[in-house]
């Protein structure tokens, strides 16, 4: 925290602007470096030369703003150089930084640990900004904006208050037993500690919801070769990510299409033919296989299956790809335009027909989809747990008022409460985080 830091905070490459930051205690010095000598007045914005302190050489004309410190991002003094975006002007720019005494550039993470470190977030709303970057749709914007807004801290926040005052009661009751407090100090705050475990009871309860927007609802297409696997995720990518042939077999391999699905995040997995019972012993057959038990590995894990048949095979169905049928299935039967020449009943109820070939069907399989995606993740008034991190810590804070409120002794009562105050504090940042912070700033990309 005694180090300056400095990072371009906007993707390298070319573009119209290039927004370079430095947050720390000597960040006011770059101004005196890099720009004319004049003092700026915090929060206005002022457009004048850049230049190199040693060559005197003017870099660039953009515009400087200084965030005096508290009233910053991270809690410090925050200088901000706007430039032209070419990587010429931003490595100038860099380069005059790293050679200013106490200078460093920052690591990835570090202005939004600074941020938090200095009071001005907790790690439930530092959290919220990496996912806030990382949004793809509107849902995981809206997610993550409510969160960094505080929705999911402020309920945390007054569960622990509740808890600490419960713990006062508690204390009180065995710390002072002849003061002159009034009687049955501690059973008062049994009622206080049910209401908490039903509302985190509650909490958790959510099926998941807030990860899988946060990480995307995995959807695996599953089905015997060619029946049009291949052919139904390209055609809902809108794009060839998966080679499509006549020649059964073609894929070997899971591959994964990131999508956006009436606002939810989805990832789509096309996977290999099921047909376990043809395979020999041949090299390309061991190959095979090992497709096919990753294709059912990909199953078990999704969140939706959709089933594929090949509706010109009816009347017979698929027996390995029908055994996987259950309630997170959906059955759909592809090439419908064969069974307009040679019209056959679907034996399978609520099945969908549908022909990627000719895109009949298509939209009302994306709306099945998305419907089933939406009783899925369901709507909830409480704000989602986004993270496992979260989930962890909350079961842990569950179990330990589980245990306080079948303890016989006041003193386990008051330790478990305590020990539900340290778990809560744990998502928030307020208690033994220390070992969290390396592993939750990692993945941000450097500059925030």
């Amino acid at each position: 925290m005694s180090e300056t830091i400095y990072a371009l905070a906007t993707p390298p490459g070319k573009g119209g602007v290039a927004v370079i930051r430095v947050s720390g205690p000597a960040a006011t010095a770059s101004l005196s470096a890099l720009t004319p000598a004049a003092p700026l007045v915090p929060r206005q914005a002022r457009f004048c030369k850049i230049i190199d302190p040693v060559s005197r050489e003017t870099i660039d004309r953009g515009l400087v703003l200084y965030f005096k410190g508290p009233a910053s991002f991270t809690g410090e003094d925050v200088v901000e150089y706007h430039v032209h975006g070419g990587g010429a002007v931003t490595r100038a720019v860099l380069e005059v930084l790293g050679r200013l005494d106490g200078f460093r550039l920052a690591l990835p993470g570090e202005f939004t640990r600074r941020a938090f470190e200095n009071g001005k977030m907790d790690l439930t709303e530092a959290e919220a900004v990496a996912d806030l970057i990382e949004a793809e749709t509107a849902l995981q914007r809206t997610q993550a904006m409510n969160q960094l807004g505080g929705a999911l801290s402020a309920l945390y926040h007054r569960w622990g208050d509740d808890l600490k005052k419960a713990l006062a009661h508690l204390e009180a009751d065995l710390e002072f037993p002849d003061e002159d407090l009034p009687q049955g100090v501690a059973p008062e705050v049994f009622p206080v500690l049910e209401t908490l475990l039903s509302e985190i009871k509650t909490h958790l309860d959510d099926n998941h919801r807030g990860e899988r927007l946060r990480d995307g609802i995995r959807i695996a297409v599953i089905g015997a070769p060619n029946a049009g696997k291949s052919s139904l995720v390209n055609a809902l990518a809108q794009r060839d990510v998966a080679i499509v042939s006549a020649h059964a077999g073609t894929t070997r391999d899971v591959i994964d299409v990131h999508l956006d699905l009436g606002g939810y995040p989805v990832i789509l997995s096309d996977t290999a033919g099921l047909r376990p019972a043809q395979l020999g012993a041949e090299p390309q057959d061991e190959i095979e296989s090992e497709g096919i038990r990753r294709a059912l590995v990909q199953a078990q894990q999704a969140d939706i299956r959709v089933l594929l048949f090949d509706a010109a095979a009816l009347p017979m169905l698929d027996s390995d790809t029908l055994a996987l049928k259950d309630d997170n299935a959906l059955i759909v039967f592809n090439k419908g335009d064969k069974l307009e020449e040679n019209p056959v009943d679907i034996p399978v109820h609520d099945a969908l027909l549908l022909s990627v070939k000719t895109g009949r069907g298509v939209p009302e399989f994306i709306a099945a989809v998305t419907a089933r995606i939406e009783r899925l993740v369901g709507c909830r008034e409480m704000p989602s747990l986004t993270r496992q991190r979260h989930r962890e810590a909350l079961q842990d804070c569950r179990a330990a008022l589980e245990r306080a409120l079948g303890a016989a002794l006041p003193e386990l009562i008051t330790e478990d409460v305590r020990l539900a105050i340290r778990h809560l504090g744990r998502i928030t940042g307020r208690v033994d985080v220390e070992d969290l912070l390396d592993v939750i700033f990692k993945d941000f990309c450097i500059g925030k």
